[in-house]
């Protein structure tokens, strides 16, 4: 194959137009105004670097600057800091060294607290306890119940101002034994002896039985005449006399002797009013069989007044002192347990 092209068929060309020849001398000139031109933009270029290169030195000190003046801003206020910290941690150590001697304190107050309570416990049972006691010794020796309500009603006062569940059986028992005696019968006492005053009041004033109209009082001996001889005569005028006693006409006392039979009566009712406030039964029945004798023999007993006195008598005699009290066992018993206790 001919790769040779065909020149046979092809038209003419036409020869090349002459270039002019001024255009020739003009490339070198613009060569050198773009050479100056890009000498001109590389010293702009150069210049502005220059610049922005002692904007950014300027810059750079200034933020060293800045930066070294935030450095000893930071280093003065670490310092301050650390000081602060130091000062804070002594505050601390104080503070904590305080803590731990009111905590010390405050268990010393607490133990000694814990002393004191159970010490005024203690003193507050051994009051309690003499209390109970002395109620339990009125009931027993003079059967007198109110005192004995009394005694227990002031010791669970006590027991209710301390307030502490440890003393609860006590208060229940103490409670018990309130109620059986509130419950209990009572005697009226005050009535009773009130009744044998009156009787005492008047013993002088009820005639005996006897006929004569006057009852000689004895005179004191120191009164009596001085001389021997008259006081032995009027003692011996006084030992023997003789007086007509018929059937059943009452004993017929001598002056002298009427005034020891009413001596010997008021004493009698005296001792009954004392049989009464021990409640002797027995002794206080005596004592007015005793005292309704002697008005039934050597009294007057048509005597209005005597009379009276008879039925006063047996009224009282009839009346029951002796009446069987419940005790206060049970909070004595409480008590003990308690301290067996603790």
């Amino acid at each position: 194959m001919n790769d040779t092209p065909d020149t046979s068929s092809a038209p003419p060309v036409a020869p090349p137009a002459a270039t002019p020849q001024p255009r020739m001398h003009a490339l070198p000139l613009v060569a050198v105004l773009v050479s100056v031109l890009a000498l001109a933009a590389a010293g702009w270029s150069w210049s502005d670097s220059r610049e922005r290169i002692r904007d950014l030195k300027t810059e750079l000190g200034r933020r060293l600057a800045e930066s070294g003046k935030d450095v000893s801003e930071s280093r003065l206020l670490a310092r301050n800091a650390d000081d602060a910290m130091r000062q804070v941690s002594e505050k601390v150590s104080h503070i904590e060294s305080q803590m731990a001697t009111s905590q010390q304190q405050q268990l010393a107050l607490e133990s000694l607290y814990k002393d004191l309570a159970q010490g005024r416990d203690q003193w507050t049972l051994a009051e309690i306890e003499q209390v109970l006691l002395t109620a339990a010794q009125q009931l027993q020796l003079a059967g007198n119940v109110k005192a004995a309500i009394i005694a227990l009603e002031g010791a669970d006062t006590r027991l209710q101002r301390l307030n502490k569940p440890q003393f609860t059986a006590l208060r229940r028992a103490i409670a018990s034994d309130l109620a059986n005696l509130r419950a209990a019968p009572s005697v009226d006492e005050v009535g009773m002896s009130a009744r044998i005053e009156a009787l005492v009041a008047h013993h002088m004033d009820w005639p005996l039985a006897s006929a004569q109209t006057s009852e000689a009082v004895p005179v004191p001996r120191s009164v009596r005449a001085a001389n021997f001889g008259q006081e032995l005569w009027s003692e011996l005028k006084h030992l023997v006399q003789i007086r007509r006693v018929e059937g059943n006409e009452a004993v017929l006392l001598p002056p002298d002797q009427a005034y020891f039979l009413r001596e010997n009566l008021r004493l009698r009712l005296l001792s009954a009013r004392l049989a009464l406030l021990s409640q002797d039964q027995a002794a206080f029945r005596a004592d007015l069989r005793a005292v309704l004798l002697m008005l039934e023999r050597y009294f007057n007993t048509r005597d209005a007044g005597v009379a009276d006195a008879i039925k006063e008598v047996k009224r009282l005699s009839s009346l029951q002192i002796a009446i069987k009290l419940p005790g206060i066992d049970a909070s004595l018993a409480a008590l003990d347990a308690y301290k067996g206790e603790h």
